[in-house]
């Protein structure tokens, strides 16, 4: 399969422009894209949620939504408060699977960070992955606080058995701070996995073909970029 699931540190790491820019990059080079969101919070029945933005910024992509409820929550915590029913990480893995049978990618988003829970079972998009046997890419915020945060998933993902294939930093700052500055150096010792891509604070806002223009700059070769963390980091360490 050619299924990858993104997780964050937290939340408002930039997860969804994220996935866009994956996107983006796999459909600019003629691949099939699936992007598979199990849970949406705090997204009211026919407003547009994370998905809408997927599409606006990398085009016409196929896109599934499993489970949607109106409170900003944890799923599991929205669910039970809205009535409605939770998403269970088989649900996840089977809805993956029939995409990718039609699909050259499949990018599943989680809701949050990685333990997040979906269920009064406490599952988590951890537990889809492991399903799936998919490799998950962690989005980390740059500033203060992230190196806890991404050593904290880093090893959470190792205990389960799961791939970690690196980690992107989803918000740079126009004007980054010195802890943002170092961070660029420590990330990846503390993922426990490279630095496969930095895209800026705001690429949300850009127009479609700028957006495709800076996922090149900003991610890894791995996803069709252009993306070298030592250049990139030259000018910021100190």
């Amino acid at each position: 399969m050619s299924v990858l699931v993104i997780t964050g540190t937290g939340t408002e790491v930039g997860k969804t422009v994220v996935v866009a820019a994956l996107a983006a990059l796999a459909a600019a080079d003629g691949r099939r894209v699936a992007v598979l969101k199990p849970a949406q919070t705090g997204i009211a029945d026919g407003e547009p949620g994370d998905l809408a933005e997927v599409v606006r910024l990398a085009g016409p992509v196929t896109t599934r939504e499993l489970r949607r409820y109106p409170e900003p929550l944890a799923p599991a915590t929205a669910a039970r408060r809205s009535g409605l029913p939770t998403v269970h990480p088989s649900e996840v893995a089977s809805a993956a699977v029939a995409l990718d049978e039609t699909h050259d990618l499949v990018l599943v988003e989680g809701a949050g960070g990685l333990l997040v829970r979906f269920d009064e079972g406490g599952s988590t998009i951890a537990d889809a992955a492991w399903a799936l046997n998919a490799p998950v890419l962690v989005v980390a915020h740059p500033g203060l606080g992230t190196l806890n945060m991404t050593a904290l998933t880093a090893e959470a993902l190792l205990r389960r058995g799961l791939e970690s294939i690196g980690v992107v930093v989803g918000r740079w700052p126009a004007v980054p701070d010195l802890a943002t500055r170092t961070n660029l150096v420590d990330l990846p010792e503390a993922a426990g996995a490279p630095l496969l891509g930095v895209l800026p604070d705001g690429a949300a806002a850009l127009g479609r073909d700028e957006f495709v223009a800076t996922a090149r700059e900003g991610l890894s070769p791995w996803f069709g970029g252009t993306f070298d963390p030592e250049k990139f980091a030259a000018p910021h360490t100190c």
